[in-house]
């Protein structure tokens, strides 16, 4: 028995044009339902599975190790210093030296931010927590450690009395005899509260907020 193959084309088309319509409709219809099974296919993966990706590397990019070597830059180490000047984004300059004159020029620029804002609460606890150690509750210099060390002066003394915010603000932050530093320990804006709890509720003092100077912002 003989097959023989029939070409079947609408009446009065020639073979070129049945070819061109064939060739057609594999470019315009078969290519974009390949391309559509292949997408679906790639994003089909399980959970377990990674899906089929076109061109990785840019998902997921190889990155140095920290102290790994480099290539790259000039000195082959990966961890660079920071550019000469840089500072992180939550510091705050101060102007100041330590010492006495530094001090008092500090109390004659700086001004609290809080001001007369009662910051009642949150500077007494924080007063509580490092202050009172020493300077006592009540601010007298009677604090659990004060018999170890030399008597801090009490804030209602006349000395202290006299002492602008800005000082204490000083104080605080460089440290003064045997007192250490405690700006690692108080943030700026804590500082100025400890301030304004002391020289409201331990001074009985009373003032009004002023524009702030280099520094004292909280």
């Amino acid at each position: 028995m003989k097959l023989i193959a029939l070409s079947i084309r609408p009446v009065g088309s020639s073979a070129s044009e049945c070819c061109c319509r064939n060739r057609a409709f594999i470019l315009f219809g078969w290519v974009p339902l390949m391309l559509v099974v292949l997408v679906s296919w790639g994003c089909g993966a399980r959970s377990q599975q990674r899906s089929f990706e076109y061109m990785p590397d840019m998902v997921r990019d190889p990155a140095y190790k920290a102290f790994a070597p480099n290539l790259v830059t000039r000195d082959g180490l990966t961890m660079q210093h920071p550019v000469a000047g840089t500072i992180s984004r939550d510091y705050q300059p101060f102007h100041y030296g330590a010492g006495e004159q530094e001090a008092v020029r500090a109390g004659m620029e700086l001004r609290n931010p809080y001001g007369a804002i009662d910051q009642t609460q949150d500077g007494k606890a924080l007063y509580e927590t490092y202050c009172a150690v020493c300077h006592g509750v009540s601010g007298e210099g009677n604090g659990p450690i004060a018999e170890k060390i030399p008597h801090p002066p009490s804030f209602k003394s006349d000395r202290l009395l006299q002492f602008e915010p800005g000082r204490f603000f000083h104080v605080i932050t460089m440290g003064s005899r045997k007192m250490p530093s405690y700006a690692a320990q108080l943030s700026a804006s804590e500082r100025w509260k400890v301030i304004a709890y002391v020289r409201r509720s331990l001074q009985g003092l009373q003032e009004e907020p002023t524009p702030l100077r280099s520094g004292a912002r909280p």
